[in-house]
């Protein structure tokens, strides 16, 4: 008797890449913020890439530092500098991925300049060889928050200024860098466009699945108020039927009836009778899509008084069901009937398909103005098969008891099993009991 419910996740805003080449060059020269997406994740798991991006920091600018001295000879006080730029530009990429691109760019920048007159024989330049790695994580985390386009366009970017300074200014017996530099960044370009790829597949995903859940909801709302519409129907009919039969006995009920008497029962009756037909007419279309319906014309609608019946069912189906019913068992009006006794029987339904092994009470109370109900299953003895059902029972009951201006309640115990209870009101609002006291055969 457990009903899961899962608030609809929001779907992701639509990429718009804008008109080129204002749309891109608008995107190359933002300073929005663009953190990195949450994860659905512990805290400590979702706080991990972070702690990898610090660390990153830490030791790309210390081996950045370690190489400009170690491998080129530099002992500038501008090495300091420069590694703090290259660890600041990895930790600014979690928050401003193009702004901290264009640091990293011009740091690069920087290190060429400051290495150029210190590159030996078989050194790499305008990148030291730690440079493309150091830049790497700076492609990746745009990657990670840009459309495809302006990821291409930042590596195009990237590679274009690593030729331009090797055809203009590249030292003599150095090596070129832009080869390693092409495809260590390709590779950052192309494993950010899969990983943000599969979170906007999996975003896109979950939207989807809230949206057919809240669709499969809304049908499922939709099917009971018409089978609740087609069960008032025929609780609409009878009382037509009994105004109508009512209308065409009162005349010889009373001695010598007036001509205006009689007219005005005979339009009573016809109009009675005209709105049975209207009636007949709904009930026709209602009927005709689930001709098998237990609300089937054929079938008389169920009351309380066919409980016994239908708690001798469950028992054969093999749970153990006890019923108690207090309070001065009487008959109710016809809706109360039969909303008490679809209720008690989803709320049974649901024992047999959840709770298999349970021992399950069923109590009902009159009480002066209210009916109550309550229907309680203990902790299953195995566990449930899966249900091929849609799971919004608890939905069609708490349709049932507004309809008729009660409340329903349904909850897990603490011993393990589960509660449904109803409070219904004997006289439901808009109904009017005067002309129900009457019974046809008293006519």
């Amino acid at each position: 008797m457990r009903q899961q419910s899962e608030s609809p996740a929001p779907v992701p805003p639509p990429e718009r890449d804008g008109p080129a080449p204002y749309g891109m060059a608008r995107q190359l020269f933002t300073l929005a913020r663009d953190p990195l997406p949450p994860m659905k994740r512990p805290r400590w798991l979702a706080r991990l890439p972070h702690a990898l991006i610090g660390y990153s920091a830490v030791l790309f600018g210390f081996l950045t530092s370690a190489q400009l001295q170690d491998h080129y000879d530099v002992h500038d006080p501008r090495i300091v500098v420069l590694s703090l730029l290259t660890g600041f530009a990895i930790l600014a990429a979690m928050f401003r991925p193009i702004a901290a691109w264009w640091i990293g760019l011009l740091t690069a920048g920087f290190i060429a300049s400051t290495i150029h007159g210190h590159v030996g024989q078989g050194q790499t330049w305008p990148w030291t060889p730690v440079g493309p790695f150091a830049f790497a994580p700076l492609i990746l985390l745009v990657a990670l928050r840009v459309p495809p386009k302006v990821t291409a366009t930042v590596i195009g970017v990237s590679i274009a200024c690593t030729g331009a300074a090797e055809v203009l200014f590249k030292p003599e017996h150095s090596q070129s860098s832009a080869v390693g530099a092409l495809l260590v960044f390709g590779f950052a370009g192309l494993l950010g466009y899969a990983l943000r790829a599969t979170r906007l597949a999996r975003s896109q995903l979950v939207a989807q699945e809230s949206l057919t859940e809240e669709e499969r909801a809304r049908r499922t709302l939709l099917e009971e108020r018409s089978r609740i519409a087609r069960e008032l129907h025929d609780v609409v009919a009878h009382h037509m039927s009994v105004i109508s039969i009512q209308a065409q006995v009162a005349p010889h009920l009373v001695e010598n009836p007036s001509e205006e008497l009689k007219e005005n029962l005979a339009g009573i009756r016809e109009n009675a009778l005209e709105a049975l037909t209207e009636l007949r007419r709904v009930l026709g279309v209602l009927r005709s899509e689930q001709p098998d319906d237990p609300a089937n014309p054929h079938h008389p609608q169920p009351t309380l008084a066919e409980l016994d019946g239908l708690v001798d069912n469950v028992r054969g189906a093999g749970l153990e069901v006890t019923t108690e019913v207090a309070g001065v068992r009487r008959p109710l009006t016809p809706g109360v009937e039969l909303t008490a006794y679809r209720i008690v029987q989803e709320a049974l339904s649901n024992c047999l398909r959840h709770a298999p092994g349970s021992r399950v009470e069923v109590g009902i109370a009159y009480g002066p103005r209210e009916l109550h109900l309550c229907v309680a299953n203990s902790a299953p003895t195995r566990s449930a098969p899966p249900s091929p059902g849609a799971g919004h029972g608890l939905l069609g009951m708490r349709e049932r008891a507004g309809m008729l201006g009660g409340e329903l309640a349904a909850g897990p115990r603490p011993d393990g099993g589960y509660e449904v209870s109803a409070v219904l009101p004997m006289d439901p609002p808009g109904h009017s009991s005067a002309g129900t006291k009457k019974d046809v055969k008293d006519v």
